[in-house]
């Protein structure tokens, strides 16, 4: 008795010890907060230390994990110093104080440790204080890097009395800019070929006036003194769309077409595919529908056609979404363009939006025969929205060439953050289209310009008769968007570096000279662009005098040369001249008077961080 008295007691001994353990778990909630400005860390990592306890802050900076009291949470976000806090109560509130110095020399890259360098290989999460900034799952990291680039090559300076026109499609994609600002918050240099200028630049919004004379779109212009060389003029192109306020958009007709094959496991991949699209559908009328298709090995049918207020529907079926199989994206596109088809709005928003890595591995996957694929489906009136997701093996090229081929945008999504951004903060401009097939072709005056340089836009070159082509193909703009283009122009009496060829073999070159003018204008700039409805380009056409060069830039036109400015030096250009980070960094800082959201500020803090990987 004695015996089986110690044995009851021990038991109960062991399940009160028990019951007080799971006693002292609670659930913590908390929100994590920039100790500068007070604004919410959106996709901050919370990680209860030593366990695979973690979480991420959404976009109120607020966040929930369960733990223990005494236990200790790490908090940490690149481009701020990771925090521990012990748990004492139910709610806790973190404010994280911005890096200045967010890397030295070391970066941890799968296993070892190397020097900084331009890195195209494994996952490397930056180290702070004997923490990974960013606590990466092992199944997310990669040994071997396929992500791909169109190899370009930047254009060069023309010269004006052999080509005094240039011609080039508008740009509004942005995932140039994303993509590198996850590759520098991992401690890499991106690779030169990820680095368009122009995609960096027109991630940022700019205070342009409102179109006038009914026009859907504006032209702006700038020019001044160029900050890299000073010899030479850097001319600023802005263009604005009408803004329409959210409530009077057209209804909506929305497929998304998610990409579910085995490459999308990851946690930045499908997991934040599903709470992106999860805000956009928060933001969803009783005008419009979704419907979702899906692909890995073959294509289906998740989600048909369902109403804006059905969002409990709509949620649930993104819930159940799960990653696993080969890659048939040709069949998704076509899937998906069948069913917006079948559920058009007339005079209504009608737009495929593709969330992937771009890995395609079955049917047709090169970009040649996907570039065919969207083009068929392009006078459809179904406009394309792309959004890259995912590391280590991201296909750029592929993602850039469906955007443009199919009337369509293209944004890289890295955070929770990035995603708010792109699908609720810009929700029209990336969703809606006001003006399509939108062109520029300028026109520079030979007695005045010498020579002059495209800045960007290096994939959207159209030839001079593309122009007046209403059957080319060209960029689209939804509500509100800005977009801009650069110039560097060299001055008539300034030397140039356009090349030289040695005199004709086979023919005697004419020597006459064209009799100019006696117009005081510097350039003219001339904008074609069609209503989404129609397929007849209409025209605007801006002249830009000679003596109306600024000795002083405007706060923002010092932004946007200390964007540029920092593209080129992450390509190593040819023609950056006495650019540095220094001058980016103090150029940039000139240009802080808009930024409601904080992302010319996080462009400086990235600044920062290159200054330090490019040691």
């Amino acid at each position: 008795m004695k015996r089986m008295s110690k044995k009851i007691s021990l038991m109960t001994l062991t399940v009160m010890a028990s019951l007080s353990l799971i006693a002292q778990e609670i659930e913590v909630k908390g929100r994590v907060m920039d100790a500068d400005d007070k604004q919410p860390v959106i996709g901050a990592i919370v990680t209860e230390k030593g366990s695979n306890r973690c979480t991420v802050t959404d976009v109120n900076g607020e966040f929930s994990i369960k733990t223990e009291r005494g236990e200790r949470l790490h908090i940490s976000y690149v481009g701020y110093k990771a925090k521990e806090i012990k748990v004492k109560s139910e709610w806790i509130e973190v404010y994280l104080k911005p890096d200045k110095v967010l890397l030295d020399e070391v970066v941890m890259v799968a296993f070892g440790t190397q020097k900084a360098s331009r890195m195209t290989g494994g996952l490397s999460p930056m180290v702070r204080g004997g923490y990974p900034a960013l606590p990466i799952p092992s199944f997310v990291r990669q040994e071997v890097n396929t992500e791909e680039y169109a190899s370009f090559k930047e254009n060069r300076f023309v010269s004006v009395a052999k080509q005094p026109l240039s011609t080039f499609s508008l740009d509004v994609d942005a995932a140039s800019y994303g993509n590198i600002r996850r590759m520098i918050n991992q401690g890499e240099l991106p690779h030169k070929d990820a680095v368009r200028v122009e995609e960096m630049i027109n991630y940022f919004s700019y205070a342009y006036p409102q179109p006038v004379d009914g026009h859907p779109v504006r032209i702006v212009t700038e020019t001044t003194a160029c900050p890299w060389n000073k010899q030479h003029q850097l001319m600023r192109i802005g263009v604005k769309a009408k803004e329409i306020p959210t409530k009077n958009l057209p209804p909506s007709n929305f497929v998304f077409l998610i990409d579910v094959s085995g490459s999308m496991y990851d946690a930045n991949k499908l997991p934040l595919v599903k709470s992106s699209l999860k805000l956009l559908v928060n933001n969803l009328r009783e005008s419009d529908r979704v419907a979702i298709v899906t692909y890995a090995g073959a294509a289906g049918v998740a989600l048909p056609s369902t109403e804006g207020t059905d969002k409990q529907k709509i949620l649930d079926a993104l819930e159940s979404l799960q990653a696993g199989g080969s890659t048939a994206g040709a069949a998704g596109i076509q899937l998906a363009y069948e069913i917006a088809e079948r559920n058009f709005v007339k005079e209504g928003n009608n737009r495929v939006i593709l969330c992937t890595d771009g890995d395609f591995n079955v049917g047709v996957s090169s970009k040649e025969g996907l570039e065919s694929l969207i083009e068929s489906k392009r006078k459809s009136g179904i406009f394309l929205t792309v959004l890259g997701y995912g590391m280590g093996n991201y296909k750029d090229d592929r993602l850039q060439t469906l955007a443009q081929t199919g009337n369509g945008n293209h944004a890289y999504v890295d955070n929770l953050q990035e995603a708010n951004r792109v699908l609720v903060n810009e929700f029209g401009s990336t969703m809606y289209t006001v003006a399509k097939d939108v062109k520029i072709q300028v026109e520079f005056n030979p007695a005045f310009v010498n020579a002059y340089r495209l800045i960007g836009y290096e994939s959207r070159l159209l030839d001079d008769e593309d122009f007046n082509d209403d059957q080319k193909d060209a960029g689209e703009l939804g509500p509100g968007h800005t977009v801009t283009a650069l110039y560097e122009i060299v001055p008539v009496g300034v030397k140039s570096s356009v090349g030289t060829i040695d005199p004709l073999k086979y023919q005697v070159a004419e020597k006459s000279t064209p009799k100019l003018t006696n117009s005081k204008e510097l350039l003219t700039v001339k904008l074609r662009y069609k209503n989404p409805d129609e397929e007849r380009s209409k025209l605007l056409e801006v002249p830009v005098l000679a003596s109306s060069v600024k000795a002083n830039a405007s706060p923002e036109m010092k932004f946007v040369m200390a964007v540029a400015m920092f593209g080129q030096l992450l390509r190593d250009s040819d023609y950056m001249g006495d650019a540095t980070y220094t001058q980016v960094v103090d150029l940039a800082r000139q240009g802080l008077e808009e930024d409601p959201h904080g992302y010319r500020r996080e462009f400086i803090r990235l600044v920062e961080a290159t200054r330090q990987l490019d040691k």
